[in-house]
């Protein structure tokens, strides 16, 4: 298997899940041993776990592009006639079969590597914002569970930067159980360096803060150190707010932490501007930490 970043999703693997190499021959006579078989190359997106099946066993976690590892290995090719001869028998006329190769069965995982992950209720702004701040074209509806899949989108800001950002959709109180759709995005989340928390302040009928303690809560279960990561508030639809006291209890709330909180509108680009620059910000002093850990680490 080989990480690419030509691939984006594990679809291919939907309609063809089982890969054959090619088959050794077995060992022949005139002096000639079997053929090996042909190499089969299977490529995978950047972000893939892979998990062996049948022991439930970590194998490996493609994480950087062009990474190369050897899954199954084939069978060693038969030896031919010649190896068997002797002093009385110096043509002999029959060969070795060549041993059968490894069968594994894998469980391939993708997770999406993205600096930032925008993390929320169902219809608090995510898919509206990503569409808003980069090319990224999500389903956009008012009723749940309108992101059915992660979108990946990439964001320029300044004179060259950049970052991706990831629509982490499904989580709602009990995701990390498998409600809704948790179980089957948390784990984007784990690759991400930023999360942001996107809170709708309008009428929803929902308290911001508590939305966004819930939100905290089902990573935290889900996996604790979740919460170590750097994060931030985008509150949400500020267009539509019709009682300040929400916007300000959540800004309060933010404060007591030491949250950094951006009032944006997807829809009508209000605070957009600052938002992006401020992630990037973030995004790039994240990436020169890590790099201050590494050369320190070395």
């Amino acid at each position: 298997m080989e990480a690419t970043t030509q691939l984006n999703t594990l679809l291919q693997f939907r309609f063809n899940p089982e890969v054959r190499a090619g088959r050794g021959l077995h060992g022949e006579g005139d002096k000639r041993h079997g053929r090996d078989g042909e190499d089969r190359n299977i490529p995978v997106p950047a972000g893939t776990v892979v998990i062996d099946a049948e022991t439930g066993e970590f194998f490996h976690d493609f994480s950087e592009p062009g990474e190369r590892v050897v899954v199954a290995r084939g069978g060693r090719g038969g030896r031919g006639n010649a190896h068997f001869a002797t002093s009385t028998n110096r043509a002999p006329r029959y060969h070795e079969d060549g041993e059968p190769g490894e069968v594994r069965s894998l469980q391939l995982e993708l997770k999406l590597i993205a600096d930032v992950g925008l993390v929320g209720f169902p219809n608090a702004g995510k898919s509206t914002l990503i569409s808003r701040i980069s090319a990224a074209r999500p389903k956009i509806a008012d009723y749940p569970f309108t992101t059915l899949e992660p979108h990946l989108g990439v964001v320029a800001y300044g004179d060259e930067g950049s970052f991706v950002v990831a629509d982490i959709p499904g989580l709602v109180e009990g995701a990390h159980e498998g409600t809704g759709l948790g179980l089957e995005f948390l784990r984007h989340v784990e690759r991400t360096k930023l999360l942001a928390h996107v809170i709708d302040v309008s009428s929803t009928g929902r308290d911001p803060v508590d939305d966004f303690l819930t939100i905290s809560r089902e990573l935290e279960l889900y996996k604790a150190d979740l919460l170590r990561k750097p994060q931030i508030v985008a509150a949400s639809k500020m267009d539509a707010v019709d009682d300040a006291a929400r916007v300000e209890r959540l800004r309060e709330f933010c404060h007591g932490r030491g949250l950094e909180m951006f009032e944006i509108s997807a829809v009508t680009g209000y605070g957009i501007d600052g938002f992006i620059v401020g992630v990037g910000a973030r995004v790039e002093q994240i990436w020169r930490a890590s790099e201050v850990a590494a050369v320190s680490s070395s």
